[in-house]
């Protein structure tokens, strides 16, 4: 299983909201690259970004942070907030991103889901938001339609090959995650699943691990050093 550490971006700063309510929101670090520094010390391979104002109003105001921090290290970099046109999608994969991530759009345009999934393959990836059993958007601010069930259902079936899965009742709230969750997902979906979401101590990761899921996000343990990384790192592998 990978770690993918988490920087969340507004302003450039690196900070982290509590359950995705953006009055509640801590700044970590004014330079991104020197965490994503760290991140590469501490044996990551991969990198989680999620541009939170792009998240609000489906604009890239921190590519050029993004880009430094593609420039300056060397992970693999998965991006998301925010991506609701081709253009979008093409601006990251131009920057150097490795994985773009469909949230909102990914519910509501199903036109460029499907074209940006035939056109960029496994460089898509649909992030799942999770709230009281369906799937939330405009960055987390409302519910859809959706179970979280059918719309996986229907992701797997239109190809997408990566889900990165959230419990938003979990995220940032320092008290575990849904591995309960996960086990369904996993036990269902032949696909990518990444967890998200409350992964807050050594063994979370142990647990996720022996899902046999394909990654993990560690975001606020992290960050309030409630996790070593590096043991992280280890113990998913």
């Amino acid at each position: 299983m990978l770690i993918f550490p988490a920087i969340d971006l507004v302003d450039g700063k690196a900070v982290r909201l509590l359950k995705g309510d953006y009055d509640k929101m801590t700044v970590y670090s004014e330079n991104p690259l020197e965490i994503a520094h760290d991140f590469e010390n501490q044996g990551a391979k991969c990198i989680h970004i999620v541009d939170l104002e792009g998240a609000k109003d489906g604009t890239t105001p921190n590519l050029q942070t993004i880009k430094t921090i593609i420039e300056g290290t060397d992970l693999f970099t998965e991006v998301g907030g925010g991506i609701r046109s081709i253009q979008t999608v093409e601006k990251y994969i131009g920057a150097g991103v490795d994985r773009v991530i469909l949230g909102t759009s990914a519910v509501t345009d199903s036109e460029f889901l499907l074209e940006a999934v035939s056109k960029y393959k496994d460089k898509i990836a649909v992030g799942v938001d999770i709230k009281d059993g369906f799937v939330a958007v405009k960055g987390w601010t409302q519910k859809s339609e959706y179970s979280f069930m059918d719309f996986c259902e229907k992701m797997v079936s239109i190809g997408v090959k990566t889900l990165i899965c959230t419990d938003i009742s979990k995220d940032g709230a320092m008290q575990g995650t849904n591995h309960e969750l996960y086990k369904i997902l996993s036990e269902k979906f032949d696909v990518n699943i990444t967890a998200s979401g409350g992964v807050s101590s050594i063994e979370d990761v142990k647990r996720l691990r022996e899902l046999d899921l394909y990654g993990a996000i560690i975001g606020k343990a992290y960050y309030t050093n409630a996790i070593s990384l590096k043991e992280a790192i280890e113990v998913a592998k």
